[in-house]
């Protein structure tokens, strides 16, 4: 197993004064009480990645708060990956910039890419197929970040540049046209590169679909809806996505100002999910097979990462997903986790949703006491 995490500390971290835990590259199911720390946990391993964690709220948010205090205490989330140390945390109660180091030494947030991945499924995602279009956008940008971590940046570039035009749009005064088509420029270049990325990882996520029919997990049938993502799609060279887009986003300036916001662009695209065996939208499916087709998702890109020499296996981080399986599925799950040789991260709130984990997993016990490692 490349990239396994072999030891977890967090100072500070949420509701832990102080958490001690060292699975040493193995997989981790976390049971107790509604409230007892679990999910914490997968949200300290989620921001050893850029970004801001599973929860994606501020990091002033993070820290331990006891009562009395107004804003959270600085905290720390510390990991020894393979051989090397990684962290990441803030030096001061409230701050809302975090550091990161490596082995000591302050790095960029895009270098802790290089060690660590972490895919994740929380409830939030339960309703992914009845919610708008952006939450669908961004659990899928995170399967194409898991692959090219280089499309987090493309996506934070467009996003800014698109905040920036939009400003120039709507204010008062007219808006320079030179320096909106600059902006222009920027959104085109990381838009292009944003709908190429997102529709290599469709194909490839399809094809690897496409090989797992003997599992018991749904069948998907995947598309990008997004005009743009549907032209890089295609075959059409970066150049002429770029070109095109920096067209359209001109002649849609009128529109834009007048709708207060961007109509055209990557931004607006959505991920189309169909259970292929029913041919039925995912929308329509019943809330056991949502589930089952959002982790066939993830399992699957896990799987083509795990055959990728050239980077770190995935980890993934499931939050209350056994709750959702019936039985056939969770051992499904647990062979799938063993076989792909991945390290995992589940929670619940029993210890028998885990019993096909037993003697492949590390049990914890997380209450009010702390954590407590089951025997094997």
């Amino acid at each position: 197993m490349r990239s396994a995490l072999q030891s977890l500390t967090l100072t500070d971290f949420r509701c832990y004064a102080v958490a001690d835990l060292r699975p040493e590259g193995r997989s981790v199911f976390l049971f107790g009480p509604n409230g007892a720390g679990k999910t914490n946990l997968l949200e300290a391993i989620s921001l050893l990645s850029p970004g801001r964690g599973l929860r994606g709220v501020p990091l002033a948010e993070v820290g331990r708060r006891m009562p009395g205090e107004a804003v959270g205490r600085a905290w720390a989330v510390s990991a020894l990956v393979e051989d090397t140390r990684i962290g990441t945390g803030v030096e001061s109660p409230g701050a809302a910039r975090r550091l990161v180091r490596m082995e000591g030494e302050p790095v960029p947030p895009g270098r802790l890419a290089d060690h660590l991945r972490p895919i994740w499924l929380t409830p939030a995602q339960d309703r992914l197929f009845l919610e708008g279009a952006s939450d669908r956008r961004r659990f899928f940008d995170r399967l194409v970040f898991a692959a090219e971590p280089l499309h987090a940046a493309h996506v934070g570039a467009y996003e800014r540049s698109m905040r920036e035009r939009m400003r120039l749009l709507t204010a008062e005064e007219p808006a320079d046209p030179a320096w909106l088509t600059a902006l222009e420029a920027r959104m085109a270049e990381a838009g292009a590169l944003m709908a190429q990325a997102r529709a290599r990882t469709l194909d490839a996520l399809q094809a690897e679909i496409d090989t797992r029919g003997e599992r018991p997990f749904p069948q998907a049938r995947l598309s990008l809806a997004g005009e743009w993502e549907q032209v890089a799609a295609s075959g059409v060279e970066t150049t002429e996505i770029e070109a095109r887009l920096a067209a359209a986003l001109a002649a849609a300036r009128p529109r834009d100002a007048a709708a207060g916001r961007a109509l055209t662009g990557p931004h607006r695209g959505d991920l189309v999910v169909v259970h292929a065996e029913k041919d039925r939208a995912a929308a329509e499916c019943s809330t056991g097979e949502q589930k089952a087709l959002i982790l066939n998702l993830v399992l699957a890109q896990a799987a083509r990462l795990s055959r990728a020499d050239s980077q770190p296996n995935p980890i993934l981080l499931l939050d209350e997903v056994a709750a959702h399986l019936d039985l056939h599925r969770r051992a499904a799950l647990a062979d799938e986790i063993a076989a792909l040789g991945l390290q995992a991260f589940l929670t619940g709130t029993d210890e028998a949703l885990f019993d096909h984990l037993k003697g492949r997993a590390m049990g914890v016990r997380v209450d009010a006491s702390g954590l407590t490692v089951l025997e094997d």
